[in-house]
């Protein structure tokens, strides 16, 4: 792998951020100071960036913590400990915990940059068992384990999935469940007219927290681990390698989806609005996501009450961005792949960005697109974008084939939710500037995929998968 690129997947920065980090000298290999960005790496490199070793970033990482309870399980907080401020000799750059323990529960809690993985744990279709040590206010009676073991009501609009009850001693008991809801386990038990004293995750999939680990802790997954995770998903194949074949179209987002391009907007957006002495707002993005080119164009003069034009304020951002596309933005990791394998598969490829229709030209031709494309379809040219389904509808319907035979992928909830309306099935795709939000993508598409490696054969050979 090229350093820039292992550095950008690490976190250190866009491919053009870190390319200019190594010319200054602040990039170790191995110990030695390099300013050839393109320099291969082996998985067994040390790469030193600013002093902190960037950990693999070829391969997901996997981690057990014992969490003690008084620590938030979130990866930043403003005002209180997080599980992140606990780990040691790790970089927690793309590390995110694995569902949520209250922040007075103990025990077992996973820590990975797989995202693929996470979402299959924790999809209430999987029933991935959970196991906790709990310590009730008073003694269950018979009949309230016959309730929780039958599955009961705590306020949502279905009752919870049966669970299984094992009592150590009338106050101290091991439940095990198929669900993550909202405070589930001390639902249930108040449902039965108890409480919740003490509360420890004991184990989760085929992972069994380390009785030697101490609270606070982390320590590496060995290899046995990791497969009894994957074994309790059956994660052997992604789930959607086996149903694409039940499609007869697919549908792509461009930025932040198929390439690897949403570095470029937040450097934009801060450049241009420089230039009128603005500084760029925090709430920007969440704002703009989603619009089309001409629908942001319009944002901004409004907001900002600049004095030029909304088709001059396009001009401008059309000359900032061609460069970049031309020369600094490349496919997401098999994504060019994928799509190769798709047209081997017959299957009908459109695009259906929030670009203007000169960017989404520059980057047709910067990508060769047209080599795999049936049409590429911009926001700008229907009557609403995102998350309204306008544009993706269109698309469906120049690919010539119904909405509920396409499959859509989109990085950022407003594509997802656009893909969603239009009645087609989502699948959520990794990007590094919406690892903030990953849980409520997760949520919102029915698969997930860190990248599109994982929809390619084992061996890397994507001609001879077989679907």
């Amino acid at each position: 792998m090229r350093l820039d690129k292992f550095l950008a997947l690490g976190g250190a920065g866009s491919r053009s951020e870190v390319k200019e980090a190594v010319k200054k000298g602040l990039v170790l290999v191995n110990g030695i100071r390099v300013k050839d960005a393109s320099q291969q790496i082996d998985p067994e490199d040390t790469v030193t960036f600013k002093g902190q070793v960037l950990s693999d970033c070829m391969g997901p990482r996997y981690y057990m913590m014992h969490k003690p309870a008084g620590v938030l399980t979130a990866t930043q907080d403003k005002y209180e400990k997080t599980v992140m401020d606990l780990i040691e000799g790790i970089s927690p750059k793309g590390l995110f915990p694995v569902g949520r323990l209250d922040k007075d529960t103990e025990g077992l809690l996973l820590l990975t940059d797989d995202g693929a993985l996470a979402h299959e744990l924790l999809s209430p279709r999987k029933h991935v068992e959970k196991t906790y040590q709990v310590l009730t206010e008073k003694p269950l009676a018979p009949e309230d384990i016959s309730r929780l073991q039958a599955g009961i009501h705590i306020g949502d609009e279905k009752p919870t999935l049966p669970a299984k009850v094992e009592c150590r001693t009338p106050q101290d008991i091991l439940l095990t469940i198929q669900e993550g809801r909202y405070h589930q386990i001390k639902r249930m038990l108040q449902a039965v007219g108890n409480n919740v004293l003490y509360l420890k995750r004991l184990s989760m999939g085929g992972l069994t927290l380390d009785p030697s680990l101490p609270k606070g802790a982390c320590r590496p997954l060995r290899k046995e681990e990791i497969e009894l995770l994957k074994q309790a998903n059956g994660k052997k194949q992604h789930p959607l390698k086996k149903k694409l074949s039940e499609f007869q179209g697919i549908l792509f987002d461009l930025d932040g989806t198929l390439v690897d391009s949403m570095w470029m907007w937040r450097q934009i957006d801060i450049e241009y609005l420089s230039r009128f002495g603005i500084p760029l707002p925090e709430d920007l993005q969440k704002e703009i996501e989603g619009m089309s080119f001409s629908e942001t164009a319009c944002y901004f003069k409004q907001r900002f009450a600049l004095p030029d034009e909304v088709e001059t304020i396009k001009q401008d951002w059309n000359a900032m961005t061609a460069y970049k596309y031309g020369h600094e933005v490349f496919y997401k990791a098999g994504a060019e792949e994928f799509l190769r394998l798709c047209r081997k598969k017959n299957l009908k490829l459109g695009v259906a960005t929030s670009n203007s229709r000169e960017l989404a030209d520059i980057a047709a031709r910067a990508l060769s697109l047209h080599d795999y494309m049936d049409c590429i379809l911009t926001a700008c040219e229907v009557n609403r974008g995102k998350p309204a389904p306008d544009v993706y509808l269109e698309a469906a319907r120049r690919l010539g084939i119904p909405p509920d035979k396409c499959l859509v992928f989109e990085d950022i909830p407003a594509g997802i939710q656009a893909g969603k309306a239009a009645g087609m099935q989502v699948c959520a795709v990794e990007d590094a500037y919406s690892k903030n939000i990953r849980e409520e993508k997760m949520s919102m598409a029915d698969y997930y995929i860190e990248s599109f490696t994982e929809l390619l054969s084992d061996t890397g050979h994507s001609d001879t998968e077989q679907c």
